[in-house]
Order: C-alpha cells, then structure tokens, then sequence
C-alpha cells in the first residue's frame, strides 16, 4: 500500500536535510536517487535500473543513468550543470527504447535542481530540492497515487482495443477459442489495468511477470496459469514455496480467478503482442467505454469499424443527468447546511438500486457508478471538514459507502456480462484511487467482496423481479437494441412477440418497444423511474398509437423528461451516429417535468420546464395519432402512387426510351411520364409503359414492348409472394394502380432531413405518379399553401415516421390527422392561393435549377425565401396566430386542434 502523504512529506523533509550541498555527479548520483525513491517508499531496485545500456542515433553506445522502463528515465548531472542539455540527452535514448517501454517522464537533476516533464501531457515542472516537499504530489505516479481525469473519447482506449485484438488473433488462430478464450481475455484485462492503477504494486509488475518469461513463450501459459491461481487464493493460504515473484501479488477474489482455464499454449508472437498491450498506461483507460470496445475485438468485422459503436460518456450523462443525477447534486447543495441532513443523503445514496436490463458492456451503468460515487465523494468531504469543526475526527475513507452492489444488468451474451461485471470494479478502484489521492491516504478494497449483479439471460425472457425485486429498485436505465421492424430477425421477432403478447403491432414496432413495455409492466405500484435511449421512431409515426396508447392507458406511465430528436454519435474513427431520442418516465406524474430541445441536430441541447410531456414528445395534449383512412378535415383526399412491380421492365429511362421509339416510334402512344420521389425532386426524367384503360391487343404489333411485357410476366411468375404471381395474368399493367384522372399534387413520401421542408408540385393526369410519391387530386393553390407552409411542416417533423434521419410521410397517420385551419373567411383562403401562386411563379424563374437545387439550405434562393415567408405568415394567420416560437409551439397548438377536432367526430 502507498504511503500516506504526512509520511512522505516527513521522508521528504529528512531527504533535503541529508542531500543539501551535494554536487558530485560521479560519487553519490545512485545513493542520491536511491534515496529519492524511497522518499516514496519505493525500493528502487524492484522498479529501475541504473546505466541501461542503449544505442545512440548515431550508432554510438550509451548509458541512460535511470530507467524505469514505461515510466520513468532519469538523467542526472553534477551541480551547476545545464538542464536543458540534459535533457536533450534523456530524448536522444528514446529511439533506442522498444516502444512498449518508452516512459512518460522524464526527470532531469543536479541534485540542487529538479525539473520534471510529463510527456504525454506535454508539461514541465522545475523546483529545487528544498522546496521538493512542496512539490510531492507531482511525484504520485511514484507513490502509488495516480487519479485519472475522466475523458471522453480518449484515443488510447482504441489503442488499447487494437494491441487486445492482435492478441485475440493469434490466440485464436491457434485453437485457443471460445469461452476460454473470452475469460483469459477478461482476466488479462484486470492485470493491465490492476498493475498499472496501483492494485499490483509496484507499478509495471504484470509486465515484469511476463518478460522474465521464456523470449518463445513456451512457459508463459503455465505461468500464468499460476499466476491466476495466486490471484484466487488469500496470502495466508499460499504454498510457502510458492515462486516469490508470483507470491507478491494480492489477493484478488471476486470469482474473477475462481474458473480453472486450460493453459494456452504461447508463442513468440503471442508473447510480443501480450506485452505490447502492457506497454500502454491502463490506467488511462476508461471502464465506461473500453469495454464495448474490449468486446468489438471479438468481431473481425467490428473491429474494421473499431469504436463505431461505443456510446460516449457525453451522451450517457444526457440520461443519467435528469434520471437521478442532477437531482441529488441539488439535494447536496442543500444538504450541505447542517450535518444530519449530509448523513441522510449520505444513506439515501448508498441505499439506491439502478437495473439495465440490455447492459451490454455495461457502459451506462459504469457511468451511473463513477456519478454517484463522485456525489459521495464530494459530500464525504463536507461532512469531513464538519466533523472537524466540532472536534471529532473520522478518517473519510471509512465513509465510503457507496459499491458496486448497487447495480444489476442483464445481458444476453457472455462476454459483454463479463465484461460489466469487470469494468465496475475497474471504475471502483479509479475512484478509490481519487479517494487515496484527496485524503492523502491509501484506500482499496481488496480482496473483492461487493459484485455487482449481471445476469447472462435474455431481458425478453427472464423475469427482471428475480434479477432485482421492484421493492428494492430506485432506476431503470440503458439503451436496449436498435432494430426496427423492418429489419428484424426471426428470433427477434418470435422474442419480442413471446415477451410481450398483449402489445399489438410486433410487424410496425420498434424491438425496443418490447423494453418499454416490460418495464413499464414491472414499475407499476413503485416509483421507479426507467430511462431509455432509443432511436426516434419510438415517439413518430403509427409507434406512438401502437406503444404509448396502451402504456398511457393502462399502466398509468407519464413522461417526466426527455430529449428531443439529436445525433447519438461519438468521436472514435468510423464513427456511428443515429438520431435518437432519451425518455424518462415512471407509473406516475412525478410533478416536475424537463424537455431538452436541440437546435441543431448534432448540436448542445437545451432545457425548457413543461406542463405535459406526450408521447411526441412535447410540451402539448396527450394525443395518439394513428392511422386513419380519411382527412380529418374536409379536404382532398390523399392516394398511394401506382406499384409496377416490374423487374423493371415497365419502367425506361431517357436513353432507353429515346432507343426504343427509334426502333419502334408507334410505341410512343403507350410511353408517359414516370414520376418518383427522386426524379421529382432532381429534375430526372423517366418513363413507364402505361396501358392502364387501352387496348393491350395493340402489343401484336409492338414486339419490343412486348418483350418486355413478357419478361414482366416471366418476372412475376418467379417471385414468392403469391400477392406478385396473380399479377402475373396482365403483365401489361401496374401491380397496384391509383392513377388521378385529373391534375394533383405530388408529395414524395421521401425526402431529406436537410430540407426545411418537403417540395412538392402540380402535375397533370398524364404524369404517372410512382409509389414513391402521394398524390392529391382535385387540390388547388390553397392545399398547396398549406401543405407547403411551415405549419404543416413543423407537423411532418413530429408526426410522420423516419428512414434513417429522411422524412416518410404517412397518407394515414400525417396527412389524414393533419388539422387544417378552419377558414371561415375567404380573404384568409385568398390570401394563401395567391402567395401559394407566388412560391411557383418564384421557382419558374429558375428553369435551370431542380427542386433539391431550390430547396437546397445552402443555396435557396432569396426570392423563394422570401415567398415562402409570405405564405408562412398567411397560413399562420389563417390558424388565428401572428408567430410561433418554434416547430415545437406549432405542433403543440395543432395537437390542441386535433383533440378538438377528433373528439367532435
């Protein structure tokens, strides 16, 4: 254990005394720092060596006076000399250094003089020996106490994942796979990180352990074995004869070393690729997200994509904040008044109980831990310096409460069960390691004893009162899996539906809506507050009748917090991103309510307090928009575009059109326009064969169309959808026709997030709208107005489904809910058609420019900004309103509309 800070202050002080007025380099430099070391209470000899002979640049030989090889090099010189020169020197050895021992200090001396730079932090610190005393903590990484600041995205955790992930190749590549495999992976994971974060001391031992080993590797698999062996049995029932450098590694426990693992068989390349992850500084490494990187290495094609999919501390703290954290820092600023409320708090945070039922790696639950564990610590101080104040003294890190069985996961796989387990006690120790370091005395708790609870199961199939009784649990949180129905497996879908058979929609629903359903099921009765990430397809479209109507009405759920739609992205090297949402709820109104809104997608949020959150999210009316078969309103009724389902042969492009009426020019009466989303939205012309309501007899005569007729037929014949086959009898039409006989309008069902809003035109009953597109029939300038404004778009935004981050736009759930303005007066209708007219004269003036070129949001024209600012202001005048604040305001007014309009009907 290191030594408190009052005693190697004290040795410090004795050390000045005793080295004062030294000035030969040659006679005392090796006492000298034999000394300095144990200052720290540090036996030199068992981490450095003096004159470690090294190859110059230049091929000369030579002597660094002091390494402590990964850590530490010394260069030491006769009083007066030059220190910079000095330095110069120490770095002219590093290219003669194996990288994995390159030290992160370099401390340059005259014995009168210190100056000490930190490499990697890229810092320097120059004292002289009597003031050293006031500079000890400098020196911690030599006493043992080494506290790490908390980064996000820290590259050497990818590093660390790549030299894992070499190892776990040749590993495997030698047969050694499997379970075993996974666990010597975990094991050798908490000996990098223990020999480098004080738990093995002295600092770099594991490493040592591994170099005195055969250069082959041959003995390396026994002797880890024992090693393993060691670490599972307590001190005092060791064999006497136990190897002496293996005997002086603690006593570990936890069941970490309990399983008995066959002894992998090493290598030469093994062994290199073994020390060359003991090489970095473990004690860098972040437990809340090295481990799902730590488990993408088990994955060759995760790995292509190494730290694509962690989730960033920045983005767990946006959940873990309003779901308890934020709270209980204001509950300590409160507390801090008196001291029977601190021991209060200070009961009430050892008290809480937090489950992830999907925890994977555990990340999110690492998070919660090091939170909760820096409250503590910040109220352990407080408490601290009252008792003090009224004479009674208690050493803090006997107030440490707060463990690691507070916490319970359920994981499918095994690995990553493991892995939360394990990364649970590495941020226990990184914290303890703070407590060592605030208080000036060594704290940690080994052997092992508190685990936390991860169970390796199925959260669709265990029942979650066994893992944790609702009685004894205060949060639920975590991002469970991301997979939409679309793409979901069989065995998803088959759990999803056995887990929750009383929510219907399993073929429209999200796989996580089957989390929220469970957990809102185990939360009643409680106060409970679950917290879920998940993509933001849960709070749009058809999701929000089909999920939050029944956990609305039947268990009772209110949402107390949420984050609005934002990229769920982090910083590593192919980088994932989705646009997610966070919502908080629980089985009851727990008062106080929080939306956190961004203005940019990928941008800071911001927080506004609300009345009522629903289940879009917003500060509005509970309302549950689901499909309907008609508008609302007493508009024009909206139609699917027409389906060929074709193996496209119905379909031409400008070439393949201009080809075919060359060979074959009386074809041209059955070629029209083809209109899709793409094409309508880039200017791209393409045609289909269009047959719809003549006589086919005429293909007798055409034998390129009808070739390609009967390769329609052909194609059909051959699919496996019966619904295909039976349109196999008139290869000559559309699968699904829906053709307008007059002119429409034309709203593509896709379009890109980017745009502000979804462009839309007229076009006339010849133009074949694809299914790809909507079209409105008989609608004029006033629909147009409308559909076109920022009121209908701030609608699509909240209310229609998503396909990735683009718009989908529902005919049933978007534009048949739509509660358009009531227009009791004509100058308002009026009004809207002749700005309307003036938003499609303003694009005529640009015939060289397609719609994603005009509604480009870098590049709109001033002219159609202005026009379309018209029409805004038009239509929100139309609704009886000046101006909205946001997309938000207007949704929440419209949702007022709605519930007035759908309760009348």
């Amino acid at each position: 254990m290191p030594l408190s800070w009052n005693e190697i202050k004290s040795r410090a002080t004795a050390f000045v005394k005793e080295w004062e007025g030294e000035a030969s380099e040659s006679a005392e430099a090796k006492s000298f720092w034999d000394n300095f070391f144990e200052v720290f209470g540090v036996h030199r000899r068992r981490i450095a060596s003096f004159e470690v002979p090294i190859k110059r640049p230049d091929g000369s030989d030579g002597f660094i006076d002091l390494l402590w090889k990964g850590i530490l090099l010394v260069e030491h010189k006769s009083r007066g000399k030059d220190l910079d020169r000095a330095y110069g020197q120490a770095k002219d050895y590093f290219p003669g250094i194996k990288d994995r021992d390159l030290p992160r200090y370099v401390l340059v001396s005259d014995f009168a003089r210190f100056r000490l730079y930190d490499l990697e932090d890229n810092t320097q610190h120059e004292f002289t020996l009597t003031a050293l005393p006031r500079n000890l903590r400098l020196f911690g990484f030599i006493a043992g106490y080494q506290s790490k600041a908390f980064k996000d995205q820290d590259p050497v955790n990818i590093r660390a994942a790549e030299r894992m992930g070499r190892l776990h190749d040749a590993l495997k590549d030698s047969g050694y796979t499997g379970h075993k495999l996974e666990v010597l992976l975990v094991r050798l994971l908490f000996c990098l990180f223990a020999e480098d974060t004080g738990i093995f001391e002295p600092r770099r031992r594991f490493q040592d352990f591994i170099e005195r080993t055969n250069e082959d590797g041959s003995d390396l698999g026994g002797h880890l074995a024992t090693l393993f062996d060691a670490l599972d049995t307590p001190v005092v029932a060791r064999q006497c004869t136990l190897d002496a450098q293996i005997a002086g590694f603690p006593y570990v426990n936890g069941r970490l070393f309990a399983e008995r693992l066959p002894p992998p068989a090493f290598n030469n390349t093994m062994r290199d690729r073994l020390l060359d992850a003991a090489g970095l500084d473990w004690s860098e490494i972040s437990p809340a997200i090295f481990g799902a990187l730590f488990q993408s290495i088990m994955d060759e094609k995760a790995r292509r994509n190494l730290g694509a999919h962690y989730t960033s501390e920045k983005n767990i703290l946006k959940l873990i904040g309003p779901l308890f954290l934020d709270s209980l820092k204001v509950e300590l600023e409160k507390a801090k008044g008196g001291r029977r409320k601190l021991h209060e708090l200070h009961e009430k945070l050892a008290s809480l109980r937090f489950l992830d039922p999907a925890c994977g790696c555990g990340n999110f639950l690492v998070i919660a831990y090091r939170e909760l564990r820096l409250v503590e610590l910040e109220l352990i101080e407080v408490l601290y310096q009252k008792d003090q104040e009224v004479g009674q003294f208690t050493d803090p890190r006997l107030l440490v409460k707060c463990n690691v069985d507070q916490f319970y996961g359920i994981e499918i796989e095994e690995f990553p069960a493991q892995i939360a387990q394990l990364a649970l006690w590495l941020v226990d120790h990184q914290i303890n390691m703070r407590v060592s370091e605030r208080f000036g005395n060594p704290f940690d708790r080994l052997p092992l004893v508190a685990s936390a609870t991860i169970v390796n199961d199925d959260a669709l199939l265990v029942d979650w009162e066994e893992v944790v009784p609702k009685s004894d649990l205060n949060y639920i949180l975590g991002n469970p899996p991301f997979s939409g129905a679309m793409v979901m497996s069989d065995a998803a879908r088959k759990s999803f539906s056995n887990a929750v058979p009383d929510l219907h929609g399993s073929g429209v629903l999200d796989y996580v809506a089957a989390w929220y359903w469970l957990a809102a099921k185990y939360i009643q009765g409680t106060d409970i507050t679950v917290g879920f990430v998940s993509t933001n397809s849960i709070c749009q479209g058809e999701q929000v009748g089909l999920l939050w109507r029944p956990l609305f009405d039947q268990f009772g759920i209110r949402i107390n917090f949420a984050h609005r739609t934002f990229k769920w992205e982090n910083e590593a090297r192919g980088k994932a991103a989705v646009h997610c949402v966070i919502v908080g709820y629980a089985a009851k109104d727990l008062g106080k309510k929080v939306i956190f809104d961004y203005d940019a997608i990928g941008g800071e949020s911001h927080s506004a307090p609300a009345k009522n959150i629903n289940a879009y999210l917003l500060d509005s009316v509970d309302v549950f928009l689901e499909n309907r078969s008609t508008p609302i309103c007493d508009v024009p009724r909206m139609r699917f575009g027409s389906m060929p389902r074709d193996g496209g042969n119905l379909l031409l492009s400008d070439e393949e059109k201009k080809s075919l009426l060359a060979e074959e020019p009386q074809s041209d009466t059955f070629i029209q326009p083809f209109v899709g989303a793409h094409g309508f939205l880039n200017g791209e012309a393409r045609w289909c064969i269009w047959f719809h309501k003549r006589d086919p007899a005429a293909l007798r005569h055409l034998p390129i169309l009808r070739k390609r007729v009967e390769n329609v037929k052909a194609f059909r014949l051959a699919s496996k959808a019966l619904s295909t086959q039976k349109f196999a009898a008139t290869p000559y039409l559309f699968c699904q026709i829906s053709q307008p006989d007059t002119d429409y309008i034309l709203v593509p069902r896709h379009s890109s997030e980017n745009r502000q809003l979804i462009p839309m035109g007229f076009l006339s009953a010849r133009d074949i709208a694809a299914d790809s597109c909507n079209s409105i029939p008989g609608a004029g300038k006033y629909h147009f107005g409308v559909l076109q404004s920022s009121m209908h778009m701030a609608w699509v935004r909240f209310t229609c489904g998503r396909l990735k981050s683009d718009f989908r736009y529902s005919k049933d759930v978007v534009y048949n809910n739509f509660p358009w303005p009531d227009i009791d007066e004509s100058r308002h209708r009026e009004a809207i058609e002749e700005l309307a007219g003036k938003v499609l004269n303003v694009r005529g003036d640009f015939p060289n420019s397609t719609l994603a070129d005009l509604y480009d949001p870098i590049a709109m024209p001033a002219e159609l900004v202005r026009a379309h600012n018209a029409l805004d202001r038009a239509v929100d005048a139309a609704y009886g309103k000046r101006a909205f604040n946001s997309d938000a305001d207007r949704v929440a007014f419209l949702f007022e509309r709605y519930k007035r309009l759908s309760s009348s009907l």
